[in-house]
């Protein structure tokens, strides 16, 4: 079978770290959300799969290639141009991409799966196309129930007894949601979905395609699944779905490393004396670290490849990513260290140098000594930003 991966959005809402890295990049436990996604269609043999690309597409290109080394063969739709040696995106929203692809080379020539690159699924996408195929309509939204205080952050599908749809709301408040039943970003299309989709601009799924499909009667369905979803929609995602994991929440989850001691997996080529630091389950430490006697690391809590924690730092129920140098004076807590920044659980940022930190949190490859005039003193590193203070 054939599939679309959407890939090509700037992640706005997952600033900063889409700063830097497109948001199907974002690493869960070290493995790029849209690597699982890609695994997954090759596991249900869906091994012909296009993406668009906009926002930093060299970063996900470059990380994929042609696919071979997942069993699969990619192809690329960028969209945008290039200007003044730069590249500018324009994207052309998830329906838009979609018909890109098709007047370009006629590519869906059947029934074909689209899917948001920015979540991990267990689902059974065999399972979903039988239902698809079974139905007969020209669209299927694989669809699942949430809580009503959920349903702002998703779009909301009404169907009726058969599961054909009767109405669609994109993120409707508590009071006008009309169900519970939300689009997960999983589609099941024929190619006769194209008839509905304008060519040459910005279209989008939930918002434009599905209430016209509704508008014009079209026979086009829901199908309502149990499978696990986490779905990285904003900066406090990328912590929530990495503690529900860590505690176990998500069962057939991969975690990194070996495990060394309950509820502890290290990764290779890693120096860490187990019975010298202060470890606190559920943890996971990277290949490639350092990490000293003495350091204090509490659950849960993952620290990222190639990183450094001294001697009397501390680091709880936190996320380090790849490359830090954590400073023995150090206090970190419930946050997410990422490059330059520090992202609260609740999503607040600042970066280090904003707050004077960069002596204690920086680039473990940089050659400059770790503390300079800043010797003696720490950094206390807590929730609120008035809680953040320098102690001697």
């Amino acid at each position: 079978m054939k599939g679309m991966i959407l890939a090509a959005g700037k992640g706005t809402r997952v600033k900063p770290i889409t700063q830097t890295i497109p948001k199907p990049m974002i690493p869960i436990l070290g493995k790029p959300v849209m690597e699982s996604m890609i695994q997954l269609f090759a596991s249900h043999s869906i091994d012909k799969i296009v993406v668009n690309t906009s926002h930093l597409a060299e970063v996900i290109e470059n990380y994929f290639g042609d696919g071979h080394h997942f069993n699969v063969q990619l192809s690329y739709s960028y969209e945008g141009e290039m200007k003044d040696g730069k590249f500018i995106s324009k994207a052309l929203g998830s329906a838009g991409g979609m018909r890109k692809i098709q007047d370009f080379s006629g590519f869906f020539d059947d029934t074909f799966v689209v899917v948001c690159g920015d979540a991990w699924i267990d689902l059974d996408l065999t399972e979903a196309v039988r239902r698809h195929k079974e139905k007969g309509g020209i669209a299927t939204i694989v669809t699942r129930n949430v809580a009503i205080s959920e349903v702002s952050k998703y779009g909301v599908v009404v169907a009726d007894c058969y599961g054909r749809v009767t109405s669609f709301q994109e993120k409707p408040s508590e009071e006008e949601a009309l169900s519970t039943e939300i689009n997960t970003g999983i589609y099941i299309f024929e190619p006769a979905i194209f008839d509905y989709i304008p060519a040459g601009q910005e279209f989008d799924i939930g918002s434009e395609l599905f209430p016209a499909l509704v508008d014009n009667d079209v026979r086009f369905y829901a199908t309502n699944m149990d499978f696990q979803w986490l779905d990285v929609g904003n900066i406090s995602d990328i912590w929530g779905v990495t503690s529900e994991i860590l505690h176990g929440k998500v069962p057939g989850y991969p975690i990194p490393g070996t495990q060394v001691k309950p509820g502890i997996w290290v990764g290779i080529n890693t120096v860490f004396d187990p019975d010298n630091c202060h470890i606190t389950p559920p943890v996971i430490i990277s290949s490639g670290c350092e990490i000293q006697q003495g350091a204090t690391i509490t659950g849960p809590a993952v620290i990222g490849a190639n990183c450094k924690v001294e001697t009397n730092a501390v680091i709880n129920k936190s996320l380090v990513s790849d490359y830090i140098h954590v400073s023995g004076s150090a206090f970190v807590e419930n946050k997410t260290v990422f490059g330059d920044y520090f992202i609260s659980h609740d999503g607040y940022t600042q970066s280090l140098i904003e707050m004077d930190a960069i002596h204690m949190l920086k680039d473990r490859r940089t050659s400059q000594p770790l503390l300079s005039h800043h010797q003696g003193q720490g950094v206390l590193f807590s929730q609120k930003q008035e809680e953040v203070t320098v102690t001697k």
